[in-house]
């Protein structure tokens, strides 16, 4: 199943000619997710060819460079004469605030009905083959992060067991690995007899803008991407706290304690923009799979085995 990350807006609170503000598409097979969305988003899904065809929309917190783009982008499919709900997901801080302004620019109007949900920590969105977790961060104002989290799929099959077994090729194969039993020529076979333990699906970790905390290591444990606030090198390590952001070290270490395959750094200061390379550095010696996220990039994240 398709699973990819297109990075549409890595700046920090200030963009720059490099990046725009903050807004990440992920596509799971034809499901199609933005998490927040910054000024200009629209504009940048032109420029990656992603199409305007979404599911739903995070938002991490009600700073302006993580949602002021979500009024230009609902004018746009609705002008598009979009007709699906399009249900959006912020924390339940803010739920009231953001249906009032949705009131007060008179989106009842629009083409297609919106529904706006509220989430904490702990909250999970449901969707067919995977699941979105809400995690509470640590910013100035009230912010959550999110994790999608893919369903465990079956074990391995082992078809040379199950051919030694009696069974076979073709539907009793799939049946074994749906977990269901079988009988062949009067002998009960079980599922645990041809197919291994389940296997955990992949897992990717959207931090939003926060300090390093232990809920971001506990809910990103053993992810294959992690993309993480880094706003500033170590040399800003105070502004850093006053701030309520991250370093590139801080990320690294998170990183590294969450035992993650990838670290992706974003919410680059636009003091960065022309040496990103320093908070790759700094990242680097501590967790050496770190990645800069540059705007409209794309990852695909693969099946580890």
């Amino acid at each position: 199943m398709l699973f990819k990350i297109t990075f549409l807006g890595t700046s920090g609170t200030v963009p720059s000619v490099e990046r725009n503000p903050s807004s990440i598409l992920i596509q799971y097979g034809s499901t199609r997710i933005l998490f927040d969305c910054g000024e200009g988003t629209q504009r940048q899904m032109m420029i990656a060819k992603t199409g305007f065809r979404l599911d739903s929309i995070f938002i991490t917190h009600i700073h302006t460079d993580h949602f002021l783009g979500i009024f230009g982008l609902l004018e746009t499919l609705s002008l598009n004469e979009r007709k699906e709900k399009l249900t959006i997901y912020v924390h339940s801080k803010w739920l009231n605030f953001l249906k009032h302004i949705f009131k007060i620019f008179g989106y009842e109007n629009l083409s297609f009905p919106i529904d706006v949900i509220g989430l904490n920590d702990g909250d999970e969105v449901k969707f067919e083959k995977f699941k979105i977790l809400a995690f509470e961060t640590e910013h100035i104002v009230k912010s959550i992060g999110f994790a999608l989290i893919e369903n465990e799929r079956p074990g391995k099959f082992y078809k040379d067991k199950a051919i030694e077994l009696g069974i076979p090729p073709g539907p009793l194969f799939s049946e074994l690995i749906k977990g269901n039993t079988i009988e062949v020529n009067g002998k009960i076979i079980y599922p645990e007899m041809v197919v291994g333990e389940p296997r955990p699906g992949r897992k990717v970790v959207y931090t939003g803008d926060t300090r390093p905390i232990n809920r971001i290591v506990e809910v990103a444990k053993n992810s294959d991407v992690l993309i993480h606030d880094c706003s500033f090198s170590s040399e800003l390590q105070d502004w850093a706290k006053e701030t309520k952001h991250s370093t590139a070290k801080e990320a690294a270490l998170t990183a590294k304690e969450a035992k993650v395959k990838l670290l992706f750094l974003t919410h680059i200061s636009a003091r960065y923009s022309k040496e990103p390379n320093v908070l790759l550095e700094e990242a680097r010696e501590i967790f050496k799979d770190t990645r800069i996220a540059e705007d409209l990039i794309s990852y695909e994240v693969i099946m580890p085995d």
